[in-house]
């Protein structure tokens, strides 16, 4: 037979990932939406397809096949009410824990509940019939056929996660019959790996990462085991201020990887190890796979190119592969370092803003206090200079501007250990009433940086941007609060029995930052307020963000006033 599948790229996607997973058998009950799927199983011999005219019998001819084989089976049926048949056979197979796949085609969802015949509402499931349900759209572009990469994927391993159980895909169908598709593309499979498995091998001579995302306090032996990974295959560690990780392999990558369209050659790796949650730091750009680690063991595609979950605890995880031994071919840690390193010796001067008093401030902080930054640009900005072994924190879970004050109250009402904050003003304003909390104590340190407006949305890199002054009104909310006054909160923090300082540029500020950073216990909370212009944060920003690219181009400045227009295009020849 020449033509074999159908041209749905969705149900092309779905056949391949099911042969990946081991997905053979299938029981398909006749219908229209599902003409297409169906064809394409019995069209290619690795799927075995049984027939069954009754859509409940089918159902539970899959329980009963499942149960015998040890096999997973998949269910196929039209849009109607015959879904709806599969019900009592997956609620059996949800308490037995069978391994069912139910894969139920549908017209667009632009059709249901307008009273177009057989268009049935699927996007809800009796909470006892499946484990997971997902929806499968057409696949028009490159995010349609990443969601449903990771939609499909998590329903075929939920299938035998926790001792097995059912799972429905519900898959969109155009009602094609274009069958001119001779081989499926490979699409990308993610496994799930458990403590009792056997570990896939690191390949000789990768270079390895790890990740770490927003995470927990760190103890020795969680430590220990990451290092001594580290050690074993010359991986580095890539973190942000809210990692909290200080082993020797920590490398914070922020400024190197911000670099505009610059990439650097720490950038490129082979296998990065994914553990914690949401970061709002620099992401390398070049990565073949990720491997995540997580108690949760969720296939969480954070870079786009996940292939492996591991579902046990990070030390676990680490200390394992560290005693399968592996081949160092290079310490990447190091060559992360001088590429780091390099960068930050060409930190140009930067205007008072809050980039400028990050650098200052952030080697000033002692070691194992806490510091909390606000969402998203003092997180971004503050994460870009290195310092002392710090507890960082920030709301990433959310990632909302909203109860940064309030958290930063929180941990410190945890502990005597001085509690540092740094906000803008929106994210200050948003979250104040905090502070009239009467448990508030002397070990709280706030920083705020008020550039009167929202100055993420003046960034250069933020797609507001190039609105300018008109994003102002609505956009970056200029002009609140006072409008940058020079009393508001002045009164509010003295009124609070707060030291309040407020500074307007570098000299003012440096005559202030022991008392916010000292260690010393102060008498009062303490509450620096720093008047920045919204240009000069957002050029100091521009200035780190373009280094690289400003090296480049003196450099070529250079070597067109050493060799001049025809010495310039003569070079330009020889290198073609």
């Amino acid at each position: 037979m020449g033509a074999k599948y159908t041209e749905e790229k969705n149900a092309q996607m779905l056949m391949s990932l099911m042969k990946q997973h081991g997905v053979r058998k299938v029981v398909a009950s006749p219908g229209a939406t599902n003409i297409s799927f169906v064809v394409s199983l019995q069209r290619d011999p690795f799927f075995q397809v049984y027939s069954s005219v009754d859509e409940r019998s089918a159902a539970y001819i899959a329980c009963g096949l499942a149960e015998e084989t040890g096999e997973p089976v998949a269910l196929s049926c039209t849009q109607a009410t015959a879904s709806r048949n599969y019900f009592p056979g997956l609620t059996e197979a949800y308490y037995r824990k069978l391994p069912v796949l139910a894969v139920t085609s549908t017209q667009h969802a632009v059709r249901i509940g307008q009273n177009i015949q057989q268009a049935i509402d699927r996007t809800v499931q009796p909470v006892d019939t499946v484990k997971l349900s997902v929806q499968v759209p057409i696949i028009q572009s490159a995010e349609d056929a990443a969601y449903s990469n990771i939609a499909i994927n998590r329903a075929l391993l939920e299938l035998r996660r926790d001792g097995g159980g059912p799972v429905h895909i519900n898959l969109t169908t155009t009602y094609t019959k274009v069958y001119d598709t001779d081989e499926l593309q490979q699409s990308r499979a993610i496994l799930r790996y458990t403590p009792d498995d056997d570990f896939p091998v690191i390949p000789r001579g990768s270079r390895v990462a790890v990740y770490v995302g927003a995470h927990s306090r760190w103890d020795s032996e969680l430590t220990a085991s990451v290092d001594a990974f580290c050690e074993t295959y010359g991986a580095c560690v890539l973190c942000d201020q809210t990692s909290n990780y200080w082993g020797k392999y920590r490398v914070n990558p922020s400024l190197l990887f911000s670099q505009g369209k610059a990439i650097a050659s720490a950038e490129n790796i082979d296998i990065l190890i994914h553990i914690g949650h949401t970061s709002g730091g620099s992401v390398p750009r070049r990565i073949k796979e990720t491997w995540r680690v997580n108690l949760d063991g969720e296939a969480r595609d954070t870079f786009g190119c996940l292939k492996n979950v591991f579902e046990m605890s990070e030390q676990r995880f680490f200390e394992t592969y560290a005693g399968m031994g592996g081949e160092r071919v290079s310490n990447f840690r190091d060559e992360c370092m001088r590429e780091v390193d390099a960068i930050m010796e060409k930190i140009p001067d930067l205007p008072f803003s809050n980039a400028w008093m990050a650098q200052q401030t952030m080697p000033l902080f002692p070691e194992e206090s806490i510091v909390h930054m606000g969402i998203y640009n003092s997180l971004r900005t503050w994460s870009l200079f290195e310092g002392n072994s710090i507890r960082g924190y920030c709301n990433t879970g959310g990632f909302g501007i909203d109860g940064g004050v309030s958290s930063l109250l929180g941990a410190s009402l945890g502990t005597d250990a001085p509690c540092f904050g740094v906000f803008g003003d929106l994210a200050f304003f948003y979250d104040m009433n905090a502070l009239g909390n009467r448990h508030v104590g002397n070990n709280l340190r706030i920083l705020i940086v008020n550039n009167g407006c929202g100055v993420e949305f003046k960034n250069h890199i933020n797609r507001a941007y190039p609105l300018g002054e008109e994003a102002d009104a609505y956009v970056s909310a200029r002009g609140h609060y006072g409008h940058q006054s020079r009393d508001l909160v002045r009164h509010f923090a003295e009124d609070l029995g707060f030291e309040y300082r407020g500074v307007e540029n570098k000299e003012e500020y440096l005559s202030v930052i022991d008392m916010l950073t000292s260690p010393e216990p102060r008498v009062r909370p303490v509450l620096v307020e720093a008047f920045v212009r919204p240009e000069d944060d957002t050029e100091a920003l521009r200035l780190l963000y373009g280094i690289e690219e400003s090296a480049m181009g003196n450099a070529k400045a250079a070597i067109k006033s050493a060799l001049g227009e025809k010495g310039v295009r003569a070079l330009k020849g020889l290198i073609r």
